[in-house]
């Protein structure tokens, strides 16, 4: 049974629009808490687009679940890592111009870079995710810097047509079974959403679903509490049975 860990960037996006102090995401994380978020995720970027420094020193001092850092893998940021201490760092591509994160990193062309810098991290006792595409050579890349997660990338599968899904599907099995039988842990996220969650929350295997711009988008309709109850309901207790075929 996979847990959830709720992005709250969304939050801070909102904020940011109108450089004001409200939305404030630390207050909102305890909300996501209370719905049964059993970790929060930010993404602190090199612009400062969203979650700003402020906002990642207060959710470490305050949360009560894990404290998942999104971040690219450069100096500044490992530094920060360093000091805020958070209980897991997962490693992503960044580009300023893009809207969101777009696809996995590329592990397999920097393999002495990230098992360097999963050490330095790892030395410091903060365990270390990558974001990566469900891609067989990525994967043992992973395992190759020893990095103790990998976070599937489900973007292809969230934006694939509905005959799609199931190809999508069977490739986010695969590349869990490898991880797995490679020793590294799997979560997943991107993409998801209230409709299309539970194909992915009943692969057996992964450990946590990290998602925010749906929960974000339903608590304007419902609260923010309410949301992440009805997102946790739904990984918790996903059907075993699709229009695209049940999954094995």
């Amino acid at each position: 049974m996979a847990t959830l860990g709720v992005n709250i960037d969304h939050i801070a996006n909102v904020r940011e629009a109108r450089k004001t102090v409200e939305p404030d995401p630390v207050t909102l994380a305890f909300l996501a808490e209370l719905g049964g978020a059993d970790g929060i995720t930010v993404h602190l970027r090199e612009d400062r687009r969203h979650i700003q420094d402020r906002d990642l020193q207060l959710l470490r001092e305050t949360i009560r679940s894990r404290l998942n850092l999104e971040m690219a893998a450069t100096k500044e940021m490992v530094n920060i890592a360093l000091d805020i201490k958070p209980d897991m760092v997962t490693l992503v591509p960044e580009r300023r111009e893009e809207i969101t994160t777009e696809g996995g990193l590329d592990v397999v062309r920097q393999i002495v870079f990230f098992k360097d810098l999963v050490r330095k991290l790892q030395d410091a006792s903060i365990p270390v995710s990558m974001f990566i595409d469900p891609v067989n050579d990525q994967i043992e890349a992973c395992s190759e810097v020893q990095a103790n997660w990998v976070e599937l990338h489900t973007g292809k599968y969230a934006e694939s047509s509905w005959t799609g899904k199931h190809y999508e599907i069977a490739r986010l099995v695969e590349a869990t079974c490898l991880a797995i039988n490679l020793g590294v842990r799997v979560n997943a996220g991107h993409g998801l959403t209230y409709q299309n969650v539970e194909p992915v929350a009943a692969i057996k295997g992964i450990e946590e679903l990290n998602i925010g711009h749906t929960i974000v988008a339903r608590s304007i309709s419902v609260g923010l509490e309410r949301a992440v109850r009805e997102m946790k309901k739904l990984i918790v207790n996903p059907r075993k049975d699709f229009p695209f075929g049940p999954l094995q």
